[in-house]
């Protein structure tokens, strides 16, 4: 009877420490390996341009398709910073955005994407890089994440350039403001003439 007793108790003290590790792991879920995230401020090599935020204080937003169940969401990131969504981790080294005189426009970041799966049936699960390099807003097809299960692409990076204004209007002056069609200035009005006064005869000259 007492043996029995002893034995139950290892049981549930086995069972217990189970759950606790598995609470743990379901709590961690969303922690970013440090083997992927690297030392933190992975962003400061990034080149620094003349002109605009700096790269620090840029934020872009990526979209993240899952194939499998045909969902689609938008994550906010910062330059430097790594996000978990389930197994699949994106990491955001910087983003760029064309100065407002340049066309064609053009937004891009560069991005790594790493997924948690198997190299084959009977190996363990692993984090993989499944891509690294710049993504384009308005070139998607010039360099695109090629996966199975998941989808990234650029969507924006929020950032101004000096003299960047809110209102794209407020660049143009008044003077460049384009007139309704059809419309013609008026044509300048003729000043009124006087009709010139017809000269007087000159006396004829008296006969000597």
């Amino acid at each position: 009877m007492k043996r029995s007793c002893v034995l139950a108790l290892a049981c549930a003290l086995a069972l217990a420490g189970c759950k606790g590790r598995d609470e743990a792991a379901e709590a961690i879920t969303t922690d970013v390996p440090q083997s992927v995230a690297g030392p933190a401020g992975a962003a400061s090599g990034a080149v620094e341009s003349e002109f605009g935020t700096p790269v620090k204080d840029r934020i872009a937003t990526l979209g993240l398709l899952n194939k499998r169940n045909n969902i689609t969401q938008n994550i906010t990131m910062k330059p430097g910073e790594a996000r978990r969504i389930g197994n699949v981790i994106i990491k955001l080294a910087t983003c760029e955005r064309t100065v407002p005189w340049e066309r064609p426009p053009e937004t891009s970041a560069f991005v790594q994407v790493f997924v948690e799966e198997r190299a084959s049936t009977d190996q363990p699960l692993a984090w993989r890089k499944v891509f690294s390099g710049w993504l384009f807003k308005n070139s998607p097809s010039l360099n695109a994440v090629e996966h199975p299960v998941y989808d990234v692409w650029v969507k924006d990076c929020a950032m101004k350039f000096p003299g960047e204004e809110e209102d794209p209007a407020a660049f143009a002056s008044p003077s460049s403001a384009a007139k309704p069609s059809g419309s013609a200035s008026p044509a300048p009005t003729p000043s009124p003439t006087t009709s010139p006064t017809p000269a007087s005869p000159s006396p004829a000259a008296s006969p000597q």
